[in-house]
């Protein structure tokens, strides 16, 4: 898949209306040129597939057993790999030929989501068997992912750089509300297998594109070693005090977060397959309206504004989610969270891919994508254990109480340390 949502979810944010306004089919304009075209169409369909996945392989989990604590590893196995390698990865995508780091990443994909359909379709899948395969999807997504952030720059011209990321935003924002809500028809109507299987077939419109693509050269593949480029960052990172802020309040939310997405399949089972697909959809679809208005409300609003009042919102739609039981109030609350989600990781995101200069920002925005990750692997497992224990509304509780007590960290650690355009800086070579 291309930078996965579930893997990175930095949301790529569109510019501010006054920065759109200079030609009034700015928006669109990138999709004239036939290179960005054919990899955005690519990647909207690849995004589907993997929204797909995540509801077939979440709700195969609570097929295969009800315990609150596997059904949370879920998502752990899915973002852990961010823990073992997404620092290489950073290195690796300033290093090596982009194209054929990519190939190879897709390709992974491919194999590891065709194989688990294939196991899945043969009823041969056990939990542990899901969460091998969940894993290594997410190694192939951890590797893709920084080297595909990189090439937004080498596919568009320079003119159109910021309209290319503002419809990159909304291929994934309009994937993440259909997805879920067609994965769950097809869990329904054939079962988890296919859609894995079809995942896997979505990976191939990437790959076709990339295997035609004709890369120009960039200069060549940077001489130094792995380890020391690592190094260098982390040396840098110990000097920043703004990129410090900024991962201290990453990790803040996302440990804290991850409640809903590790426990939702559980909320979601009385509502069968579909309904799990539905409730992802109007979470994505709130995603989707959040991304609409953010540029609006950042300009009324500080950062710190914006994220301490959405992180408000994400609390109480997370205790909200435990104690709601009827179908359609749920799909209210879920839409809400979807709001709130991505008025807080597009603050975070643009905030990371500000707060470095060009010759380490690559680095330093693995490290973020570490922090990220990590925590939400980190904090489903904790949540998924809490909930074996105490049960699912109290463990939702607990989270939305962990994230109000989040808050305090925005007076040691803002945001608005320096100015912070709603649009992400450009990640070059």
């Amino acid at each position: 898949m291309p930078a996965s949502p579930d893997m990175t979810d930095s949301i790529e944010i569109p510019v501010p209306a006054s920065r759109a306004s200079a030609s009034s089919t700015s928006a669109l304009a990138p999709l004239r040129e036939p290179l960005f075209r054919s990899l955005w169409i690519a990647a909207v369909i690849s995004y589907t597939g993997t929204w797909m996945q995540n509801v077939g392989a979440g709700w195969l989990m609570t097929t295969l057993t009800m315990s609150p604590f596997m059904v949370g590893l879920v998502q752990a196995a899915a973002t852990l790999p961010v823990f073992l390698v997404i620092l290489p990865a950073g290195a690796l995508a300033d290093m090596v030929d982009r194209r054929r780091l990519l190939l190879l990443a897709q390709s992974w994909m491919v194999f590891a989501s065709g194989t688990l359909g294939v196991l899945t379709l043969l009823h041969a899948v056990t939990p542990w068997i899901l969460l091998l395969f969940t894993f290594l999807l997410g190694l192939g997504a951890v590797m893709n992912d920084p080297a595909w952030q990189a090439i937004t720059p080498e596919i568009v011209s320079s003119e159109q750089h910021a309209s290319a990321v503002a419809l990159n935003s909304a291929g994934f924002n309009v994937a993440r509300a259909v997805g879920p809500a067609v994965g769950g028809l097809i869990v329904a109507a054939a079962g988890c297998g296919t859609t894995f299987l079809l995942n896997a077939l979505s990976f191939f419109g990437v790959i076709l594109f990339l295997y035609h693509w004709k890369r120009r050269p960039n200069g060549g593949v940077r001489s130094q070693r792995v380890l020391y480029a690592i190094q260098t960052g982390f040396h840098y990172v110990r000097q920043s005090s703004l990129v410090q802020s900024v991962l201290i309040r990453t990790a803040t939310f996302s440990l804290a977060a991850s409640a809903i997405w590790a426990l939702l399949p559980i909320i979601a089972r009385p509502h069968g397959a579909t309904g799990y697909g539905f409730l992802l959809a109007c979470f994505g679809s709130g995603a989707l309206s959040g991304a609409a208005i953010l540029p609006r409300v950042k300009r009324r609003m500080s950062v710190d504004g914006v994220v301490g009042f959405a992180i408000v919102l994400f609390a109480a739609a997370t205790f909200a989610a435990g104690v709601v039981h009827r179908f359609s109030p749920l799909c209210i609350v879920l839409f809400a969270g979807g709001i709130a989600w991505i008025a807080i990781l597009a603050c975070l995101n643009v905030a990371a891919q500000t707060m470095s200069p060009d010759w380490v920002r690559a680095r330093c925005l693995s490290m973020y994508l570490l922090v990220l990750q990590g925590g939400m692997a980190l904090g489903s497992t904790l949540w998924g254990a809490l909930a074996s224990k105490i049960g699912v509304p109290a463990a939702l509780l607990c989270s939305a109480l962990t994230l109000i007590a989040g808050l305090v960290s925005i007076r040691r650690h803002r945001l608005t340390a320096r100015d912070l355009a709603m649009a992400p800086s450009v990640v070059r070579d």
